[in-house]
């Protein structure tokens, strides 16, 4: 069989109006199920496959209420892609006026922030509601321009009755995706539609390198903003002793002292002056800079920290640390609980191994171990070391027992916390009442 893709591309170019007959063919025949003339292109039978399974209607979509005004503002002023407009409207919009196409930039949701373009395209892009504030994620409204770009992260055409829902078999959509040059996220689609008899092939080659344009145009402004950053906070960390880092609002480092440069500094979702806890750092104070934070680490080791490790009452799972930062607390789960009280319990360190078998009786359950304790220096960074697992030496750490052996996290299986409980109950007599809680450490 000859390659499918390539000939329906020279077909529509040659004759718009077979090549929607062809499309259409095969569109009917794979959703009565049956096997077409002419195989439907992969990524385009890939979609078709994940519309059926998620029960898109073809003949209809699924369709969702229009974001309100207010909610579309929102959206781009949040929006990075407002960045790269001019960039976009520069590439695309005065080629795409004049063949009869317009531009329509979304967000990662699928939703139309932005639509322009020439007036009569736009009016039939209306009848359609490919209009802003629409969503035309492919779940919505099947296999398109920007929805099925979203979901492969490739560019994609969708020539006429490739479109999944039956109404849209007139149009032809060319997206690509616009990703964060810092991370790889998703940002947005750009996509250039019209009528199928205006359709190019090389249409897509031409919105992806616009696409790419705008990436090169973000990791400018990112990188320029850093600059600006370092300007400002180089002076600043100058002055000071120990480890700081100014960070812009996102996390990315402009300038260091005192530590190794780290790309990124870990931020909680929303950050505000004062005393912080940062998983990478541990206590931190963090100050605002223009278009940024100064993050400056507190120097526990000098003050010295106190871990206690509460397990005196039932459903008490509770660490509280106190250094130069001052003190804060987390509950624990059950499972963290258990690994802190047997490090508490093992000062020298214990593996990954030791744990596993301390945990399940199974030395050999080393992932599931690791993968706990990777979550648990997540909170308490530097405080904890590993090969072996430990608390770090200069810590203080303590632990509040209950009163009752059996109460020792009494929901525990581990073999260990079994032998633990026999310890205390031979050591203190039957019953182990003493007053007020038992401390280890």
């Amino acid at each position: 069989m000859v390659d499918p893709p390539m000939n329906m591309a020279r077909l529509a170019a040659v004759d718009a109006a077979q090549a929607a007959r062809v499309l259409n063919e095969v569109r009917e025949a794979r959703l009565a199920g049956k096997h077409a003339r002419i195989a439907p292109r992969p990524v385009i039978e890939q979609s078709w496959a994940r519309m059926l399974r998620s029960g898109v209607d073809p003949e209809h979509g699924r369709g969702s209420p229009l974001l309100s005004p207010e909610e579309v503002g929102r959206r781009r002023r949040e929006s990075p892609l407002r960045h790269v407009l001019p960039v976009l409207r520069e590439g695309l919009l005065s080629v795409a006026d004049v063949a009869r196409h317009i531009m329509v930039v979304a967000d990662a949701e699928g939703r139309v922030l932005w639509r322009e373009g020439a007036p009569a395209v736009l009016r039939k892009a209306d009848v359609l509601g490919f209009e802003v504030g629409a969503d035309w994620r492919e779940n919505a409204v099947g296999t398109n321009g920007v929805g099925t770009p979203a979901v492969v992260r490739r560019p994609v055409q969708v020539f006429g009755a490739e479109h999944f829902v039956r109404s849209h078999a007139s149009w032809t959509c060319s997206g690509a995706p616009i990703t964060d040059p810092r991370d790889g996220r998703l940002l947005g689609v750009v996509d250039v539609s019209g009528p199928l008899e205006t359709m190019h092939p090389a249409t897509l080659a031409w919105v992806d390198s616009v696409a790419k344009l705008a990436e090169a145009r973000l990791r400018e402004l990112h990188l320029t903003s850093l600059e600006r950053l370092r300007t400002v906070g180089a002076p600043v960390l100058a002055r000071l002793e120990g480890r700081a880092l100014v960070v812009d609002r996102d996390g990315w480092t402009a300038a260091v002292t005192g530590m190794p440069y780290v790309r990124r500094l870990a931020l909680p979702n929303s950050l505000s002056p004062g005393r912080r806890r940062l998983a990478a750092l541990g206590s931190c104070a963090v100050e605002p800079l223009a278009g940024g934070w100064l993050v400056r680490a507190a120097d526990e080791t000098a003050a010295g920290v106190r871990m206690t490790l509460d397990l005196s009452r039932p459903g008490c799972r509770t660490l509280t640390v106190s250094g130069a930062a001052g003190p804060w607390s987390r509950e624990l789960s059950a499972r963290h609980a258990e690994l802190l009280l047997l490090l508490a319990e093992h000062r020298a360190g214990r593996s990954a191994a030791g744990l596993a078998e301390d945990l399940f009786g199974d030395g050999s359950r080393t992932v599931t171990v690791r993968a706990e304790m990777s979550r648990v220096r997540r909170y308490l960074g530097a405080l904890l070391l590993d090969r072996p697992y430990r608390f770090r030496e200069d810590a203080d750490v303590e632990v509040l027992l209950p009163e009752e052996p059996a109460a020792l996290l009494p929901h525990s299986t581990a073999p260990a916390l079994a032998r633990l409980r026999g310890r205390a109950r031979t050591a203190t007599g039957d019953g182990m009442r003493t007053p007020g809680p038992n401390r280890m450490g």
